[in-house]
């Protein structure tokens, strides 16, 4: 088990550009069947600004279409009532291998999401591991390569980093997020290719989302990232899926999308507007069963 803190991180070698190439990913979503705003728990949410239902929903399956189109295998896991936030998948676990990592949500709001992602990903031959510490499953934990970058600040705590460590036995990265409106780790990142294949591990970031020692870190790690700017950070352009040639993003994001295609990826722009209204978007409704 390593924990790498940003304070004492050192860099990569420099990134050698590749062609990009795709490669078959596992998702998990969750119907939007009970989205709604609820409640207010991060700056995105408002209840005076209501979901509309029937856009959501179709929003929801062009995404889920998109996946299968790429080539892609989608799971369903099954809504619970009263849990308007279970539609983002993401915050459900950290999965990579056999291995999971389950979630334990700050908000009591959202504290039964928990156990039922955990039960779905046991069921299914996952060897789960109950977290003890607060955290909000691949919200703030990102998987690629042989590490894992992980978010601190408002949902995940940094205990939680150790105990993911130890979980699922990989290095993990601690980042300190500091605006409450990237408030996981998730929509101030994206992962663009996990560096998993024949090409290095790849992101995109908005460096405003972190601490001056984090922002350090990525540099040191990262030095090709992307950059991406305050505007389609604003429009959750980082809560992005990549399946390391084309990126599934908020269409929203432009200037992003062109960052990307110029790095040699293919953006594949959707409109998740309803679901930005909770401060989600593509990523925050996939989980991704890492192999």
């Amino acid at each position: 088990m390593t924990v790498i803190d940003t304070r004492a991180a050192t860099g990569p070698s420099p990134r050698i550009d590749v062609p990009r190439a795709a490669r078959p990913r596992h998702y998990l979503m969750c119907t939007p069947s009970h989205f709604e705003i609820a409640y207010a728990i991060n700056p995105w949410m408002d209840l005076d600004t209501p979901v509309d239902v029937e856009r959501a929903r179709l929003q929801w399956e062009v995404l889920r279409n998109t996946y299968l189109s790429l080539g892609h295998r989608v799971d369903l896991i099954d809504p619970l009532p009263g849990q308007p936030d279970m539609v983002f998948a993401a915050n459900g676990g950290l999965v990579i291998g056999g291995r999971a990592y389950g979630a334990r949500f700050r908000f009591a709001e959202r504290s039964a999401e928990g156990g039922a992602y955990a039960a779905w990903l046991t069921t299914h031959g996952y060897r789960v591991t109950e977290p003890t510490r607060t955290n909000e499953g691949e919200g703030d934990f990102l998987a690629l390569g042989a590490m894992i970058l992980a978010g601190t600040g408002f949902r995940t705590s940094l205990d939680a980093h150790i105990e993911a460590a130890d979980a699922l036995d990989r290095p993990v990265v601690s980042l300190e997020l500091v605006d409450p409106r990237f408030y996981h780790l998730d929509v101030a990142i994206a992962v663009l290719d996990d560096g998993n294949g024949e090409t290095p591990a790849d992101i995109a970031y908005y460096p405003g989302a972190f601490s001056p020692h984090s922002r350090r870190t990525l540099r040191d790690l990262f030095p090709d990232a992307i950059l991406c700017s305050e505007d389609d950070a604003l429009v959750l352009g980082l809560n992005a899926v990549s399946d390391g040639h084309h990126v599934v993003l908020p269409s929203a994001a432009t200037g992003l999308a062109e960052a990307v295609r110029r790095r040699g990826y293919t953006p594949v722009p959707v409109d998740l507007s309803e679901f930005m209204k909770s401060g989600g978007s593509v990523k925050c409704c996939t989980m991704e069963l890492h192999r």
